[in-house]
């Protein structure tokens, strides 16, 4: 066969769909998707690039959680990825983000609890999904949990755990279908602590543990105390989560086939980091309509200068936080195999995406 044959029949037989989902995180895919950018780039291709939301399938939404959906983007929390990874799904991580999100332990005014010490002995609700494959935010409260006591010294031992059993899933498969939406509609992001919320305020448990923007905004409903705020802590390694270091992730065999399609959809969530710094107040609202919140809650629920970070990296600490979350994830069963992260990586996607956008070819 010919070159100019072989180059014909890949083009040919190019994926005509492109697949993306996110995490209602702060994210330059939230910015490229509701700016068009993503749909623009690959029309005079004749490829469309929609939401897994597009689907009516529950089967093809959960590839949000067990990336299963051919010629499929994700980008957001770190554990749904790694726990495709780990189940053997061909997947390829080609680029991290770091934005801080609100981490705090929180308590009834009245609880007697002032401090970290003092949740020696104490109830923490551990809120445990019971039909999701994974359940991220369990992890979120566990791993957060056991940050705080551990910079105090304390033993995970030295306090009672209290499952709070939720039958709901995370995927609703009654959502209107939608090109561009997200999977995590603000009627969902909204009661995502209540179960939590619930169990504090009837007393069943002496402290939760709070996430993002609407654990800030649930610490303000009730009027609770802030027993430690993570966000502040000056040690990055505490800091670590579902959602510190952020995840981009893409079907093993789009990128090894098509590699210059993974780079020209990744060049659009460059560009749209770049434009978030040079218009933060757009951004800023972008964002927290991909949060499902309002403004107010962006300064403390994630950063001042949320819209300043959003840009893509494979920077060596980043890489090192996602082996940290990693082997949390696997120590505490919440993945049952373990893999390599470098060996998981593949840099030339980021790389060319940003030749592309430092010499205008997009």
């Amino acid at each position: 066969m010919s070159t100019n044959s072989a180059l014909q029949e890949h083009v040919a037989s190019r994926p005509d769909t492109l697949w993306y989902t996110r995490c209602p995180v702060p994210s330059a895919s939230g910015i490229a998707i509701r700016q068009g950018w993503l749909n623009e780039a690959f029309a005079t291709d004749g490829i469309d690039v929609v939401s897994l939301r597009h689907s009516h399938d529950r089967q093809v939404r959960e590839s949000h959680f067990g990336h299963t959906q051919p010629n499929s983007f994700r980008q957001g929390g770190n554990a749904p990825a790694i726990y495709a990874r780990s189940e053997g799904q061909d997947t390829v991580l080609i680029g991290l983000s770091w934005v801080d999100q609100y981490e705090a332990i929180l308590t009834l005014p009245n609880s007697g609890i002032r401090t970290v010490r003092d949740l020696r002995g104490r109830r923490l609700a551990l809120p445990t999904r019971l039909n999701d494959q994974i359940d991220f935010w369990r992890s979120i409260s566990l791993e957060g949990y056991f940050n705080a006591l551990n910079a105090e010294g304390l033993g995970e031992k030295e306090v009672e755990l209290v499952e709070i059993p939720i039958n709901a899933t995370y995927m609703n498969g009654g959502d209107a279908p939608s090109a561009s939406g997200p999977l995590f509609t603000p009627e969902m992001l909204v009661g995502i602590h209540t179960p939590e919320a619930i169990a504090l305020i009837r007393g069943e448990v002496d402290a939760i543990f709070a996430y993002s923007v609407w654990g800030v905004a649930l610490r303000t409903q009730l009027g609770a105390h802030e027993v430690v705020n993570l966000n502040r802590h000056p040690d990055l390694q505490l800091r670590i989560n579902n959602g510190q270091p952020k995840t981009l992730t893409v079907s093993g065999e789009l990128a090894r086939d098509y590699p210059e399609l993974v780079a020209r959809y990744v060049a659009q969530l460059v560009r749209a980091a770049q434009w978030g710094r040079q218009n933060p107040d757009l951004a800023r609202r972008i964002i927290s309509l991909e949060l499902g919140t309002a403004e107010y809650w962006l300064d403390e629920g994630t950063s001042p200068t949320v819209a300043l970070e959003l840009d893509l990296s494979l920077d060596e600490k980043l890489v090192k936080a996602l082996e940290v979350r990693k082997d949390f994830l696997l120590r505490h069963g919440f993945i049952k195999r373990n893999f390599s992260i470098p060996d998981w990586i593949d840099r030339r996607p980021l790389e060319l995406a940003q030749d592309l956008v430092a010499y205008g070819r997009i």
